[in-house]
């Protein structure tokens, strides 16, 4: 019995021992560094020298080149019988398009009989005149008077000529109906008129089409004045189209305009494209994102850079834990980083998140 009570004792004594050289290693191990949150909330981020391009980015057109493009007005008055096109329609040069009824035809085709039955009488009255010379019967002054009345016959009858065959007819043709043709071969841009309606040659106020060759299109921006000083002709340009997201077409400025347009008060700046499968229709809109010169800057996060009115400025850090304010001159601005173009050196570390808190602590 006396066995088992002092195992019993002995068993509690063994327990508080162990007990008490596990608190003495707690002591002895250091405690558990854990960041303040003010750390836990700071970001930051080293900067470094970038070479970077200025971009200006214009509002622009798809436009059909001026010298490719033709309104078709009627050579002749008269009344449109048919016209077989439509918009978006392919046509090549010399193709029949539609047809004009007219009398101004039959006036032209009565021009040329008569021209041409002067020409013939003026011919016989040579022919006997050269006899009558060679007998010495006619005077060389009345001969050389009916040569000259022949000559100009015959330029009326080749005057009269011509005009049939601007209008599309040949000399044995008996019909007043006019073909209108396409005069270039492209696309039909747009149809304004329509059967039946009256066209006058003179002073018509409507084409009856307009077709245009779309190989090669114009896209034309609007350069505000005040911004041309950054843009010359040769300069490197990125085109984005709507409607075709995901396609940029590369290009440079061909032409820059001498007047300023007085509706949007803009100059036009003119790059020319080629247009395979005229995936680029006129009046299409678009944007000109022109390229500019090569400049070095220190581009940071717009997160990093706190503006209190009358200064501009970051944090930097200066020593680990430790930052001071730095004053700063902001370049060009854009959606996510600001340029400094004075006030950081490469290399330097500037907080990105949480400038707040430090700009908080210098105001305690």
């Amino acid at each position: 019995m006396k066995r088992q009570k002092l195992s019993a004792i002995a068993t509690p004594v063994a327990a508080a021992s162990i007990l008490l050289s596990m608190a003495a290693c707690r002591s002895n191990d250091s405690p558990p560094q854990t960041a303040t949150p003010k750390e836990q909330v700071l970001q930051t981020v080293i900067v470094h020298v970038q070479q970077v391009a200025s971009q200006l980015v214009l509002p622009a057109r798809i436009v059909a080149n001026p010298t490719d493009m033709v309104h078709i007005y009627p050579l002749i008055s008269g009344r449109v019988l048919s016209l077989t096109i439509l918009p978006g329609q392919e046509v090549s040069k010399g193709q029949k398009i539609g047809t004009l009824q007219s009398s101004d035809a039959a006036q032209a085709r009565s021009d040329f009989e008569k021209a041409k039955i002067e020409a013939d009488r003026a011919d016989l009255q040579l022919n006997r005149a050269n006899e009558l010379l060679q007998h010495d019967v006619m005077a060389q002054r009345d001969y050389d008077d009916l040569k000259a009345l022949d000559e100009s016959d015959h330029s009326e009858l080749e005057r009269s000529r011509q005009a049939l065959h601007l209008l599309g007819f040949s000399e044995n043709d008996s019909s007043d109906v006019v073909p209108i043709t396409a005069p270039i071969s492209g696309v039909v841009l747009d149809v304004e008129t329509g059967p039946g309606e009256l066209q006058r040659s003179l002073d018509n106020a409507t084409a009856i089409a307009t077709i245009a060759n779309i190989d090669q299109v114009w896209v034309v921006g609007d350069l505000y004045p005040r911004e041309q000083e950054s843009v010359h002709v040769g300069q490197p340009t990125d085109i984005t189209v709507n409607g075709y997201p995901g396609l940029t077409l590369h290009g440079s400025i061909a032409n820059i305009s001498d007047a300023v347009d007085p509706v949007s008060l803009t100059l036009k700046v003119r790059v020319v494209v080629p247009n395979p499968g005229h995936r680029l229709k006129p009046q299409m809109y678009a944007s000109m994102a022109v390229t500019g010169r090569q400049r070095s800057v220190i581009a940071v996060p717009a997160t990093a850079v706190i503006e209190n009115g009358h200064d501009t400025f970051v944090f930097v850090e200066s020593a680990p834990g430790k930052y001071e304010r730095r004053s700063v001159t902001l370049g060009e601005m854009h959606a996510d980083t600001d340029e400094i173009t004075q006030g950081l050196s490469d290399g330097n570390k500037i907080v990105t998140t949480g400038a707040e808190l430090l700009r908080a602590d210098e105001a305690q």
